[in-house]
């Protein structure tokens, strides 16, 4: 596998939500696979599968929780049911049912939340999911995965419905620069080492990791060597490559679009603490709702940029 390198533009790639639908397609020959959507198929791709699979789609309609619901009652009769919605939508929405419909019964049941982050836009903050990996990484037994790219998606999308037990995946609604020429070293619970460096290590996932390679290629013209690591899985996370980046590099930033709360950032700060403490800086939306706008400008204002990793980095480092 090879690297897209930076010099980053939003509008690069596929969105990821764009490369689940058609993973999601791909997978439907197995008949054990059900889709159930909130009546945003054509927003969430499901429409796809629909289309190939019409009597193994249902559309619950605006109503996450009974979505919920009829999906862990799917996966108790031996189903694999992949239930999508938006995910501030699913995870907020309907977090009692999952809680007691999935988690707690350990059901076979795959959560699709596309539309995540800030940089959905100008919807406003009643349709961004930025609590949801917190929610999600807090069920008991559930496997977070946050995929950087749209090639990223498709190999996470094929991994959650092979692998046995609750899982929740991350997508976003824009196009996404690429990371990766295609996902073929994705691993459920194993980080990816896309630039290596023995100054720093950046750890991020989702959008974030093109702005990690971005800002790694700025630090680099200051001399300083950043290691970049796409956690795409948050829960299991990769102790060992926390670990052995807290070991060999001089301190760690953790940049994630969600907020400070919960999620990768809280992950790897547990596993520094308890394994190598180490110098750490984070770069994340903060404890504050997101303003409406277009995603460029969202990004910016709330400090997810290049820039802002660079400037986390020199704290790191600094004497």
């Amino acid at each position: 596998m090879t690297f897209g390198m930076s010099r980053i533009t939003l509008d690069e790639g596929d969105p990821t939500r764009r490369a689940f639908g058609d993973a999601l397609a791909e997978a439907g020959s197995d008949e054990r696979i059900v889709v159930l959507d909130g009546d945003v198929n054509n927003s969430t791709y499901t429409m796809d599968f629909k289309d190939k699979y019409p009597e193994r789609f249902f559309n619950v309609g605006i109503a996450e929780s009974n979505l919920v619901g009829v999906a862990g009652g799917l996966a108790a009769c031996g189903k694999i049911p992949v239930a999508a919605s938006f995910s501030v939508f699913l995870l907020a929405n309907a977090y009692d049912q999952i809680r007691m419909s999935v988690a707690f019964p350990n059901q076979n049941v795959k959560l699709v939340g596309t539309h995540a982050g800030i940089s959905i836009g100008d919807d406003g903050p009643s349709q961004m999911g930025i609590e949801d990996v917190a929610l999600a990484c807090s069920l008991p037994g559930f496997t977070v995965i946050v995929p950087a790219d749209a090639a990223s998606t498709t190999a996470a999308t094929h991994a959650m419905i092979e692998r046995d037990g609750p899982t929740f995946l991350r997508c976003g609604r824009p196009k996404v620069p690429v990371v990766y020429d295609n996902g073929d070293s994705f691993e459920v619970g194993k980080a990816n080492k896309v630039r290596d460096g023995d100054d720093v290590t950046i750890i991020a996932n989702g959008i974030m990791v093109a702005m990690a390679l971005d800002a790694a290629e700025g630090l680099a013209t200051e001399g300083v060597e950043a290691r970049v690591l796409d956690m795409h899985t948050v829960k299991p996370i990769d102790t060992a490559a926390i670990e052995q980046a807290a070991a060999e590099t001089r301190g760690i930033v953790v940049a994630e679009e969600h907020l400070a709360w919960g999620a990768l950032g809280a992950a790897v700060a547990m596993v520094v603490g308890e394994h190598h403490p180490t110098r750490m800086s984070f770069v994340n939306i903060g404890d504050t709702y997101a303003t409406s706008g277009k995603p460029d400008q969202l990004l910016e204002k709330y400090g997810l940029t290049p820039d802002a990793i660079i400037d986390a980095a020199r704290r790191v480092l600094k004497d």
